[in-house]
């Protein structure tokens, strides 16, 4: 299948990202390239790009979709978990711009052999580099009870997290839960009729924790925005879409310790820890997408984009240090 995927909220990644007549920025979830082409389309031949994504298939994509812009675009296949050896490894001390665009693409979604999808027919995989990690197969046919009810409790945020994982253990007792169609009528089972029929579809939290669990999503989140913050130069932008709760929470928290990263007690008259800020928030609250865009994207509808700017050249990556 083609790798069709709307960039969400285009317009304002583009003013968020400020970009000049000259200099590097970085697409740490290239995807299918849809952000990257817009920045390229509408900057001068001194904007170079670096694109990275984890996915081959999305690289393939971004390397057709960019393929007009020949010469002002590098693309990595890598975790953006990497992002500040792959700058090393470019030679590169400093870049103007970063934009993550965080979750799951609508190719993966779509895609049947990827198992993101409770809505299709497919193996369980989830996994975003679909050549190297653990599969969601393995995490729900060896995890014990109760380390699968709090993956399912905290990155799922489901209420009936318990029920749903002693409804998987006792399945799989049984014969190995090899599909998604399979893992979603075990989860009906298990969630109570009515709550079923209010609300989201009752498998949606529980394909949202697997798919985090298997990718690692949310636990490296903040260091590698102290990363990526650390790669600025100062006045870079970093851009920031989240999907839910708990990536936009993690954003926010981040980019709060980033702005106002002091220790001191709140009696002291004055800050003797020495901690600098090093960024300004440039949105105090998240940017969302317009009614025009919900229309024609609506997939798009829980999408929130966090803008920081750096303002010091030195970042502390740790306490002390």
């Amino acid at each position: 299948m083609s790798f069709n995927h709307l960039p969400v909220l285009l317009e304002e990644v583009m003013a968020g990202l400020n970009p000049g007549r000259e200099g590097v920025y970085v697409d740490c979830t290239v995807g299918g390239g849809g952000h990257s082409r817009a920045l390229l389309e509408r900057t001068d031949p001194g904007v170079k790009l670096v694109g990275l994504d984890q996915d081959s298939e999305a690289l393939a994509a971004a390397s057709e979709k960019l393929a007009p812009f020949h010469g002002r675009y590098t693309l990595v296949r890598s975790n953006f978990m990497d992002l500040a050896r792959v700058l090393v490894d470019l030679g590169l001390e400093a870049v103007n711009g970063i934009l993550f665009d965080l979750g799951v693409s609508s190719y993966q979604l779509d895609n049947p052999a990827r198992g993101f999808s409770y809505m299709r027919e497919a193996p369980l995989d989830m996994r975003m580099d679909s050549e190297s990690g653990i599969t969601a197969k393995e995490l729900v046919n060896t995890l014990p009870e109760r380390e699968l009810a709090d993956i399912i409790k905290r990155f799922g945020e489901e209420r009936w997290a318990s029920r749903i994982a002693s409804f998987i253990i006792k399945a799989r007792e049984n014969r190995a839960i090899e599909t998604t169609a399979e893992l979603v009528e075990i989860i009906k089972k298990a969630v109570p009729a009515a709550a079923r029929r209010e609300g989201p579809h009752p498998a949606k939290r529980t394909f949202q924790a697997l798919r985090i669990a298997v990718n690692n999503e949310l636990e490296i989140l903040p260091q590698v925005f102290k990363d990526a913050v650390g790669a600025l130069a100062p006045g870079g932008r970093l851009c920031v879409i989240t999907f839910h709760s708990l990536e936009d929470r993690i954003t926010k928290d981040a980019f709060k310790k980033l702005a106002n990263p002091c220790i001191c007690p709140p009696r002291f008259p004055v800050c003797t820890c020495g901690q600098m800020p090093a960024i300004r928030l440039v949105n105090n609250r998240p940017v969302t997408p317009t009614e025009q865009e919900l229309a024609e994207n609506p997939r798009s509808r829980s999408a929130k984009l966090r803008v920081a700017e750096k303002i010091c050249s030195v970042l502390k990556n740790r306490e002390g240090e």
